[in-house]
């Protein structure tokens, strides 16, 4: 198995896994939050999206947010964004990168977006232009890439079209997101290998969600196919507000202990991780979801028991 040396984890959990929470977060503790993860050494994290606030009202601080934490060197700042009005919101938070939103289906985009998919990319349209005039970069993304709770299987011409269409808009940055959990490694591996023999100028990403417990092998898949982008939220928070059973992406801690023990660098303090990890889970009981806060990293030894006494034994 040739795997890459180093691999990117961008940290999601302030947008995708605070979204997902029934109540609010007050902004001070966000920005507490996104302060220790900016510690821990993640080169990229997704802070907000400039969503509607009667939509996700989790994200109606984002400009207050973004101007409250203490922004570090080497940390690229993205955002989710749904349209013009929320661009600008962006661009005057100083937002690094945008992520775009679009479903891989109709029946997925018209719930979340009230748009079919090609009209949703139509109204990409002016957002880019806009971009433009700014510094701040464009990226895209595919929600539902590997099943549709709707709809089911999406066909790699499906795929194949939406790039086409962001290759005309000149975003070549995707990311592929298994949203509800629907993906399989050779699921992975096949839409991946075939996106990128027809697109291989583009530079692809995975957002994988636990939601069945395959998230890990998945990414080893992603992996195996070259990727080296990954997006992971700390304790495994998260899920779409716009799909069924969308359970959270694949906790950080768990994804960089895997990486790391395969021999694939992440440059991510793990240690720091757990620990802004176990201050969530201490907070949110019911949403966390870690392997690691559970076990513990496998290299860390515990004092052996010493000899058995046999059942039976006088």
């Amino acid at each position: 198995m040739t795997l890459p040396s180093n691999v990117n984890i961008a940290e999601v959990c302030p947008r995708d896994g605070f979204q997902s929470l029934p109540e609010k977060i007050p902004p001070n503790e966000k920005i507490v939050i996104i302060n220790r993860l900016m510690e821990c050494g993640f080169p990229q994290m997704e802070v907000t999206s400039f969503v509607h606030p009667k939509a996700v009202p989790q994200m109606s601080d984002a400009q207050e947010v973004l101007n409250g934490i203490n922004r570090k060197q080497g940390v690229t700042l993205r955002a989710l964004v749904p349209n013009l009005k929320g661009l600008e919101r962006a661009i005057a938070s100083n937002v690094d990168k945008i992520k775009l939103m679009l479903s891989a289906t109709d029946s997925h985009s018209l719930y979340n977006a009230n748009a079919t998919t090609m009209e949703a990319m139509d109204k990409f349209i002016p957002l880019v232009e806009r971009a433009k005039e700014s510094d701040t970069k464009v990226t895209g993304s595919i929600s539902v890439a590997f099943g549709c709770p709707y709809e089911g299987d999406v066909p790699i011409e499906r795929h194949l079209k939406i790039c086409q269409r962001y290759q005309e808009l000149g975003i070549h940055e995707i990311s592929l997101a298994d949203t509800t959990g629907m993906a399989h490694p050779v699921l992975v591996k096949k839409v991946i290998a075939s996106i990128r023999d027809s697109y291989p100028e583009f530079h692809f990403s995975l957002h994988l969600h636990n939601t069945r417990g395959m998230a890990f092998a998945n990414a080893v898949a992603g992996l195996e196919e070259g990727i080296i982008d990954f997006d992971s939220s700390v304790g495994g928070l998260g899920g779409c507000p716009y799909a069924p059973n969308a359970s959270g992406n694949i906790a950080s801690e768990d994804l960089i202990h895997g990486f790391e023990e395969m021999g694939v660098k992440t440059g991510i303090n793990l240690d720091a991780v757990m620990d802004v990890a176990k201050y969530l889970e201490d907070i949110f009981p019911k949403y966390s979801d870690s392997f690691l806060l559970k076990a513990g990293k496998s290299k860390s030894l515990v004092k052996a028991p010493g000899k058995q006494k046999k059942i039976g034994e006088n």
